[in-house]
């Protein structure tokens, strides 16, 4: 089997129905860019797809770099490809979101030619993994009490917090939902590096103060060492390795010096699934849990294949709250069984709708 062709698709900017942001700060759902659907052609009529959140930068990348590294080679050599990948990194830089499209579409080749669901293939786990809502930023208290509430009634079993990033105000909303929900109800809190240390602590302490399972990226994540000092100061478990460059090799680091209790993985973040699997496994090694970052079929399947995660993330960016059509009413999110990855998308379908082919 040979790779014979690259084709990318620019699809129309579709943002979400209402405007969001993480935290004050950062870009917001209308800083969105079109979206684009990576298809890589094989000679045995084998095609695997993945996506890159912002088409522009990946039309470049495909057709500049990616293409001509690909054609010829065989696709279920997937490490000799991460590795050709890794390389080109190097002198390119890509955007941590480009590092791992190829490797997710080279795994769904691979799946479909075993004819299995990726999450089988990889090894499988489980069929099936509890989904939290992950909240975007919301007015007031009042109303992400109103939103847990129907999250709850929903049937998620557990709340994360994206809030203000203003290290006092997201405090008191962490203390006024534990009372709200209870002692059972899981909750978890998202700073989206918003915080310097101070504040981090600040907040961090609360948050123990308050029940949350876990802390994540309170700071941007190219300091080691200011995790590693905020953690000897903190009991709550702190999420690391998010946005930070560097795959599994900078997990390590963390790991290594004891600057996290947890560590993100995802196929989105961290070099495609081949990246997401390295991360769980070198968390597994040390006990650790590899908490699998954002949504999407290639996370679901990399979820249910792995033991040491806990949830799936559901995004939850409007009030009222719609459930994801991915999460049943027991909050359960079930992973794809046809062969792949499970995309709907096909080439005639893509080509209607793209408003780049190259």
């Amino acid at each position: 089997m040979r790779i014979v062709d690259v084709k990318s698709y620019l699809l129309p900017k579709t943002p979400p129905p209402v405007t969001f942001r993480w935290r004050a700060g950062l870009p917001g759902s209308d800083d969105f860019d079109e979206p684009m659907v990576l298809r890589i052609v094989t000679d045995e009529g084998v095609d695997g797809y993945s996506e890159i959140r912002r088409g522009r930068i990946g039309l470049d990348l495909v057709e500049r770099r990616l293409k001509h590294l690909l054609i010829g080679e065989d696709p279920l050599l997937k490490e000799d490809l991460w590795k050709k990948i890794w390389e080109l990194d190097r002198i390119e830089e890509l955007p941590i979101y480009a590092l791992g499209a190829v490797d997710i579409a080279l795994w769904d080749i691979t799946a479909k030619v075993a004819n299995l669901p990726l999450y089988k293939l990889m090894g499988g786990y489980r069929n099936a993994i509890p989904a939290y809502a992950s909240t975007v930023t919301f007015g007031s208290i009042d109303e992400y009490l109103a939103v847990a509430d129907q999250c709850l009634e929903l049937g998620y079993t557990a709340i994360k917090l994206h809030a203000w990033g203003d290290a006092r105000r997201d405090a008191l909303l962490a203390r006024e939902l534990r009372r709200h929900v209870g002692d059972q109800i899981p909750l978890m809190y998202d700073g989206s590096a918003g915080f310097d240390f101070q504040d981090a602590l600040y907040l961090g302490k609360a948050l123990e103060d308050a029940g949350f399972m876990w802390y994540e990226e309170p700071m941007r994540e190219f300091s080691i060492a200011s995790y590693q000092n905020l953690k000897t100061k903190l009991d709550i478990p702190l999420l690391v390795a998010e946005t930070s460059d560097g795959c599994h090799f900078n997990s390590a680091d963390f790991i290594k010096f004891q600057a996290g209790d947890i560590v993100r993985t995802s196929t989105g973040l961290k070099g495609g699934v081949t990246g997401a699997i390295r991360i769980a496994h070198l968390a597994d090694a040390f006990q650790l849990r590899a908490e699998v970052h954002g949504g999407g079929l290639p996370n679901i399947h990399v979820a249910c294949a792995i033991p040491n995660t806990t949830y799936y993330e559901s995004l939850v960016f409007e009030n009222p709250v719609k459930r994801d059509p991915l999460v049943d009413a027991n909050g359960m999110v079930s992973a794809p069984q046809s062969p792949g990855i499970g995309w709907t998308w096909d080439k005639s379908a893509l080509e209607e709708s793209a408003a780049i082919i190259v």
